[in-house]
């Protein structure tokens, strides 16, 4: 009995271990296959056809709101062409030959993915092309000089085309903002101011040093154009990744399989860029005109002064200096911190220089309320808490990107776990508002709503919500209605009517320079 019981507790322990180091070998098995299949999973996903290439989200989503900008819709105009056609087939032959002929540094090599990337261009994006083709005169020169310095290859300058289709305020989901969409840490890493006024991502002129910077450094890494390009849109650890899996090849195309998907588009629809902007005169496409002022001059700001402060004394547009200085958030230049740069018009300019303290005193009380101001080298008071609604597409990354606030001081703020939110919640943010904050009867939202609003970002969804919060004060009971003419903005109608501003108007109206439009009444004074 004693010899069966030691038996049956052998068989027993004997199947226990069989079971045991059976599952563990199934698990083990399973672990390895699920690893297969998402690295299986990988490969396919990047071996995907052309035909699936990305498109850069800036051609979608700030091109839309570049087309209902203001100095878009104020300064630029689409010409009717005469004898306007679509695109005619080309040959493959004729793509490589053009392609060749450009006088550039940067390998621009030709197959079936960059013809579908041009052919992205000329058929899907016609306007898009157009409008930038209207608006490099404006900012290319800049750019040139900046990467001569620096002796970098000219045709870098598309770049933007890809990043940012050319706006200096776009956003993306990603909170990558400005022409060469930093994100806030590499902005930072490159001498960038980022905070709740000051955003020099938006910044064309320092932004693009700081690019040029950055370009530099990933070509001294990988000394090839291509991969150093590649490097920028996703960064070094995924080209070096991409290089491992393909056996320690360094040639773009070499690793192109193994870049993610995005990537996979990106040098491609670089190239595509240099062909389109050389050639599009091929293709039918005719730049828009456009009457942004290219002689401009830059002064140095050392007091805190707001837009309108500068629109009323020299009588210029306060939407022609969002314009031309898409860097401040709020219409504030917080120059009592440090010194800041503010571009105008040539004439402005030397105007500026003349009046700054005339400027800085005006309206200061109204406009600059409850201010804080720097004693010495310290600033004190520089914290304000407003309240952000979540709308549709965000999440703690891009409004942490947005306030120039970490993605987890927001999130501790508001004791969440992760980065995503619900559409519509409040939350609560702490910024640094350089010295500055509303006057105690403006709601935090409010504030909010105007910090976000830029001259160049002002999509109808904003405008809607714009209006809904900037109920104005003003009593209908004594206007009259006027009808929009060409030309004609808030400030040029203001104008015509004594003792009232442009924002005195857009309160009455709930709108914005962006929302007016030729041939349409809004309510102004009677007189």
């Amino acid at each position: 009995m004693k010899k069966l019981f030691l038996l049956l507790a052998l068989f027993s322990w004997c199947y226990s271990y069989a079971q045991t180091t059976v599952w563990q070998e199934i698990r083990e098995k399973m672990n390895n296959r699920e690893e297969a299949i998402n690295e299986d999973d990988q490969t396919d996903s990047t071996l995907e056809s052309d035909n699936g290439l990305v498109a850069p989200e800036a051609w979608d989503t700030n091109f839309n709101n570049l087309l209902n900008s203001w100095y878009v819709t104020n300064y630029t105009s689409k010409l009717n062409q005469a004898g306007y056609q679509e695109d005619v087939p080309i040959s493959d032959s004729v793509y490589m030959d053009r392609l060749s002929r450009l006088p550039n540094i940067i390998e621009l090599p030709y197959n079936q993915t960059v013809r579908t990337c041009i052919e992205f261009y000329v058929e899907r994006r016609r306007s898009l092309v157009e409008y930038m083709l209207g608006l490099e005169a404006f900012y290319f020169p800049m750019i040139e000089e900046t990467l001569d310095k620096y002796g970098l290859p000219l045709e870098l300058k598309y770049l933007i085309i890809v990043e940012s289709a050319m706006n200096p305020v776009a956003l993306s989901r990603a909170g990558a903002s400005g022409l060469w969409q930093f994100v806030i840490s590499t902005g930072k890493n490159y001498g960038l101011e980022i905070n709740s006024l000051v955003d020099e991502r938006r910044d064309p002129i320092l932004s693009t040093d700081a690019a040029c910077r950055h370009l530099k450094d990933l070509y001294e890494t990988y000394d090839d154009w291509n991969l150093a390009i590649a490097a920028y849109n996703c960064g070094g650890g995924n080209v070096n990744k991409a290089i491992r899996r393909a056996g320690g090849k360094k040639d773009y195309w070499e690793i192109y399989p193994y870049l993610p998907k995005e990537t996979r588009s990106y040098v491609p629809f670089f190239i595509a860029a240099n062909y389109i902007m050389n050639y599009y005169a091929f293709h039918q496409l005719y730049p828009v005109q456009t009457s942004l002022p290219l002689s401009t001059d830059t002064v140095m700001v050392t007091q805190m002064i707001h837009f309108d402060q500068i629109a009323d004394i020299l009588q210029i547009d306060k939407d022609l200096i969002r314009a031309l200085n898409p860097q401040y958030k709020r219409d504030i230049i917080p120059g009592n911190f440090r010194p800041q740069i503010l571009k105008l018009p040539a004439i402005q300019a030397y105007a500026f220089v003349e009046k700054e303290n005339e400027i800085a005193a005006y309206r200061a009380d109204e406009l600059l309320t409850n201010r804080t101001y720097v004693e010495g080298s310290k600033a004190v008071n520089r914290s304000e808490r407003i309240i952000h609604k979540v709308r549709n597409g965000e999440s703690v990354l891009t409004i942490a990107n947005r306030y120039g606030v970490s993605a987890q001081s927001v999130r501790k703020w508001n004791n969440l776990r992760s980065n995503k939110v619900l559409v519509g919640k409040n939350l609560i943010v702490y910024i640094d508002n350089g010295g500055y904050s509303t006057s105690s009867n403006t709601s935090s939202t409010r504030s909010t709503q105007s910090y976000s609003q830029s001259a160049l970002s002002s999509s109808a969804e904003s405008q809607q919500e714009n209006a809904a919060s900037d109920r104005s004060t003003y009593s209908s009971a004594d206007a009259v209605h006027y009808k929009v003419q060409p030309g004609d903005s808030f400030y040029t109608i203001a104008k015509k009517y004594p003792g009232y501003t442009s924002m005195d108007l857009m309160k009455l109206n709930n709108l914005t320079n962006s929302g007016l439009k030729a041939g349409q009444y809004i309510l102004v004074p009677k007189i």
